[in-house]
């Protein structure tokens, strides 16, 4: 449920469970400002936003090339031959009318070429070693044939990407073809995983009443697709004092634990905010899997960066629903990175809802429309494990060409 706070969560007037629109929404505008801007190298930008727009810093092409292999031409043929050949980063000599030069793909064009005529065009003459042109087309080459002119793709000043843009591996290879050795971006923000509970094993199978951790080894690679950079990852025992002590000393941008976010006997969570002088901004939410989770205004840190904090079910697919409820816009949003539009996509068959609450439900993609997996209990991973994305289900259900919001499942 809500908590409406003055200062600290002893204040707090409680309110039903926030609805998961209004959660998501509650985890971006508690964003101020996004993280700094800082220069980063090429190979160091991967995953950040950019803060600024990426503008050509040249022409692209930056020179006439040749968009085949082939011979450049001068004017109608046939052709006289000259020269050795033009490879890419050659500089070759201009052409007279009338002759022609062996050129490579991607290799800069002679003045006074007027087209490129491809290998599979052109024939050498045996009787005095002139190059005539055998295609299929009637007349001469047309001139600008399989040339990429300068400027073809875009002008140096030319807008590329707008600032907000995250930078993929295509990002980069735009910028360094624009000339790009950093980019300016937002600083990615850090994320420390606390892992709560005594009763989780790190290796073998589940024995003895423990269960395996699985959320220490899905979660880092989620968050880091998200934006975040994972400082750390440790598991805290289900003891108050340890608990209050690592919320109160992380020095991260954002502190995500799993578990203790309910009102089990050990579930220590919430008092461990109230001593650290924590803000609830979202205290349940009326999502299933996962409706006990919780997002936090914890104390600034001591250089005076804003602290939040995510609290997440213990279940898995709960809290994996979590993540993408609250962590995953938080992240983003601090990070700096563009709301993207919804994915929306038709229900192949009906996807059934929870009465009162909106459903996450692991779906595979069937060309243009989605359908349900099997195993999407709060403690299951076999479903989201074949999942191409989470059908946020709205209350009572979709019928089936109904359309859905699909969340996406990272590293699909």
């Amino acid at each position: 449920m809500t908590v409406v706070r003055t200062s600290t969560l002893e204040s707090a007037t409680r309110r039903a469970a926030t609805t998961w629109e209004e959660a998501r929404s509650a985890a971006q505008s508690c964003v101020v400002r996004p993280s700094p801007v800082v220069v980063r190298d090429l190979g160091d930008a991967l995953g950040h936003a950019l803060a600024e727009p990426l503008t050509a810093l040249t022409d692209l092409p930056s020179f006439d090339t040749s968009a085949m292999d082939g011979w450049a031409v001068a004017g109608p043929g046939p052709w006289r031959l000259s020269g050795g050949g033009v490879l890419a980063g050659g500089r070759p000599e201009p052409l007279s009318g009338g002759t022609a030069v062996p050129i490579a793909t991607g290799a800069p064009l002679p003045a006074g070429a007027s087209a490129v005529l491809r290998r599979e065009h052109g024939e050498t003459d045996k009787r005095d070693g002139t190059l005539l042109d055998r295609s299929a087309g009637p007349g001469p080459v047309a001139p600008g044939r399989d040339i990429r002119p300068r400027g073809q793709e875009c002008r140096a000043g030319e807008p590329l990407l707008p600032s907000g843009t995250t930078v993929t591996a295509t990002v980069l290879g735009l910028a360094a073809a624009a000339g790009y050795d950093r980019l300016t971006v937002h600083r990615r923000p850090t994320v420390e995983l606390l892992v709560l509970g005594d009763e989780l094993l790190e290796s073998g199978p589940p024995r003895a009443g423990r269960v395996r951790d699985a959320l220490g080894p899905l979660l880092p690679s989620w968050l880091r697709d998200h934006g975040a950079r994972v400082t750390e990852r440790r598991r805290v025992s289900d003891d108050f004092g340890l608990l209050r002590e690592a919320v109160r000393d992380s020095t991260a941008d954002v502190v995500v634990t799993t578990g203790s976010t309910a009102a089990g006997p050990v579930d220590f969570l919430h008092d461990a905010l109230a001593e650290a002088g924590a803000r609830l901004l979202v205290d349940s939410v009326a999502v299933r899997p996962g409706h006990p989770m919780l997002l936090a205004e914890l104390p600034p840190a001591a250089d005076g960066r804003p602290r939040r904090l995510v609290g997440l079910p213990g279940n898995p697919l709960a809290a994996v629903a979590g993540t993408a409820t609250l962590a995953v816009p938080l992240l983003r949003r601090l990070g700096g990175h563009a709301d993207a539009e919804p994915l929306r996509m038709t229900a192949a068959v009906a996807l059934p809802g929870h009465p009162r609450d909106t459903r996450l439900v692991p779906v595979r993609r069937m060309g243009h429309e989605v359908a349900p997996l099997p195993f999407d209990g709060p403690a299951m991973l076999r479903g989201l494990a074949l999942a191409d994305g989470l059908a946020a289900v709205p209350p009572g259900g979709a019928g089936a060409g109904a359309d859905v919001e699909i969340l996406e499942v990272p590293g699909r």
